[in-house]
């Protein structure tokens, strides 16, 4: 438990996770303030926080002197920022981002993190694990929602898995989709549910999506996650299977998300390494 009214700040992006993040840690008691970033950031976060900022993503200095002033001993990453606004013109770096920039060895998101992480930690706010934080959510092993999938369904997931790593090695993307063992569609800046679509086109009915952490992956920002978006983009076209990383994945609203499930005939499974 923290101690009496210890803050903990939120860099919030798009999607629920801000939301259900700031909701588990004010009931371990902590005060939660949030630096919702601009263009991002769709859920209001005057609802779930006890203060709040909005803050463009490349004001990497303004958001630690926002969770500075106000007291945050720890930062959560927690929803999705999309990378593609980088390229539509939308971030406005400050010096402290453009410092930071210039620190990254190379463009992939894992140098990225580790760069914003070390700043952070240099600036005095520890960087929380997520897990911490979404105990609920997490993926256990085994079946979770649907039909127990067939074996020619498993045999795709089991090859997905591995795909899913080596492409994750790669630093490209969490998940692959994959159908008969042959990858459909491969993430990649565009986004898990845009790739499932693109995937599905090509599969036709029945394909398989598999989500995995990347194997050198800091858990504590980006796990692999799945929500009420993820099936829709699955029932639209028609994939059946969708399997998660046990331990390291995360189902978001997992109720809403496993009734979807369900009433699409889709089968949700928790997966481990075949290897260990």
């Amino acid at each position: 438990m923290p101690m009496a009214e210890e803050t903990l700040g939120i860099v919030a992006g798009k999607g629920e996770m801000p939301v259900l993040m700031a909701r588990e840690a004010r009931d371990k008691g902590f005060r939660v303030v949030t630096a919702a970033l601009e263009g991002m950031a769709d859920h209001d976060p005057a609802a779930y926080s006890d203060d709040h900022r909005f803050i463009n993503i490349g004001k990497i200095g303004g958001i630690l002197k926002y969770l500075k002033s106000e007291g945050a001993g720890s930062v959560l990453f927690a929803g999705k920022v999309l990378k593609i606004r980088i390229y539509e013109g939308k971030v406005r770096p400050d010096l402290k981002a453009i410092g930071i920039l210039m620190k990254m060895r190379d463009q992939r998101d894992d140098s990225f993190m580790d760069t914003i992480f070390a700043a952070f930690e240099d600036a005095g706010i520890k960087v929380a694990d997520m897990r911490e934080f979404c105990g609920p959510m997490l993926v256990s092993e085994g079946l979770l929602a649907g039909g127990k999938p067939g074996k020619k369904e498993m045999k795709d997931v089991e090859f997905g898995f591995r795909m899913a790593k080596g492409v994750g090695a790669l630093d490209i993307g969490q998940t692959v989709v994959v159908k008969d063992g042959n990858v459909m569609a491969v993430e990649a800046i565009e986004g898990t549910d845009e790739a499932i679509l693109r995937g599905g086109r090509l599969s036709g009915p029945g394909a398989v999506v598999v989500k995995v952490l990347r194997p050198k992956q800091d858990p504590r920002c980006d796990l692999p996650a799945a929500g009420i978006e993820t099936i829709l983009a699955m029932a639209e076209c028609g994939a059946r299977v969708l399997a998660l990383e046990a331990g390291a994945g995360i189902i978001i609203n997992r109720e809403e998300v496993v009734n979807a499930a369900v009433s699409a005939g889709i089968s949700v499974v928790g997966f481990s390494d075949p290897s260990l």
